[in-house]
């Protein structure tokens, strides 16, 4: 894939805060978290298509890893993440156990949602991650409301509001950016561009090249981001956070990547051809920051195997864990579903100026 076009942004986008280098245990961990990923996928994938221990819908992330760890790693603890329903690499990208997001997709009460959400609906609010949605673009005004709370609270934090390219056609993304816009808040709307939705390509489905033109209807700052390099994601995703929690302005970034698989497991992918998919696989984001890391002499080819037979290691405990975890009883459906009003903490802001 070509390098993606230089950072795009308008006359407002003046953060200039600096990205701190990584010290080369940093740096092995992003490489940890996305092989970590990849292993999990491969389990998923086969649970799903071989054992049938997972049903309904699943949509892996294999080849997008760098997205998610790249643009998560730069974040504090007290951001919210908030996804669409391809979103198992960002719940383990923030944290959330793969014990949990196994048992999720299993179904079982041990789950992230209790067994409640599956594939698609991974929540893990301790970790400030907000799902996990199943709507085409309907986490985009969610998104954004959770950066207007950030802003009416003083918190100082910011939201990744992810996306999939086809997303960016949907009228409540266009409605919820212009709000961004016009009350400047702390939010970065991620296009996570794998070049097609479901089964079309964007050629054929989204007018306009770079779908980040999209953001000079909104005066909007607007970035893009090779999705094969971490590297550059992380670069430019700091970018577009500095000027978040700095001035309180949204960007729109596009990040262009590519997934190996179909759009979802019960997605044959016959759109595409096996050569255009395993040419695409030459700029694999896990193979080439194994490369640098080498090359860099911050690990040995040895020692991140090393970490990739750890990686497959808790992915086989997680798959055993979820195998073993038990059902939701069934009173918990009745469970879940409202919080009662005496638990909501009441909150009256102070209107004195």
């Amino acid at each position: 894939m070509p390098a993606a076009d230089p950072a795009v942004k308008n006359a407002k986008t003046n953060a200039s805060s600096r990205l701190p280098d990584l010290k080369p245990q940093q740096k092995i961990e992003l490489f940890r978290q996305m092989i970590l990923i990849r292993r999990f996928e491969e389990k998923a994938k086969y649970a799903y298509s071989v054992q049938g221990k997972i049903k309904g819908f699943c949509h892996l992330y294999n080849g997008q890893e760098a997205v998610a760890v790249g643009t998560i790693s730069v974040l504090n603890d007290d951001d919210a993440v908030i996804t669409a329903y391809r979103d198992h690499a960002h719940a383990l990208a923030r944290g959330t156990e793969p014990n949990a997001c196994m048992a999720e997709l299993f179904g079982k009460i041990t789950g992230c949602s209790r067994g409640k959400g599956g594939s698609m609906h991974f929540f893990d609010t301790k970790r400030h991650f907000y799902g996990g949605h199943g709507i085409v673009g309907g986490q985009i005004p969610l998104g954004t409301g959770l950066a207007f709370a950030q802003k009416y609270t003083g918190t100082n934090r910011v939201t990744l509001a992810y996306m999939g390219d086809g997303a960016i056609n949907q009228g409540a993304v266009h409605e919820a950016m212009n709000l961004a816009a016009l009350w400047k808040l702390p939010i970065v709307y991620i296009i996570e561009n794998n070049e097609y939705s479901m089964g079309t390509s964007i050629a054929r489905s989204s007018a306009g090249d770079p779908l980040t033109k999209r953001a000079g209807a909104f005066d909007m700052a607007a970035i893009q981001a090779n999705g094969m390099d971490l590297d550059d994601v992380r670069a430019k995703t700091f970018e577009a956070v500095s000027l978040a929690r700095t001035e309180s302005q949204p960007t729109l970034m596009e990040i262009r990547t590519y997934r190996y698989f179909g759009h979802s497991m019960s997605d044959p992918g016959h759109y595409r051809s096996k050569e255009e998919v395993e040419s695409r696989k030459g700029s694999d984001p896990i193979e080439n920051y194994k490369v640098r890391l080498i090359e860099q002499k911050v690990a040995t080819e040895e020692s991140l195997n090393a970490i990739d037979e750890e990686a497959q290691a808790i992915s086989q405990a997680a798959y055993d864990f979820a195998d073993s975890s038990p059902e939701p009883d069934l009173d918990t459906i009745y469970e879940d579903i409202f919080t009662p009003e005496d638990q909501i903490a009441e909150f009256r802001p102070d209107i004195r100026g």
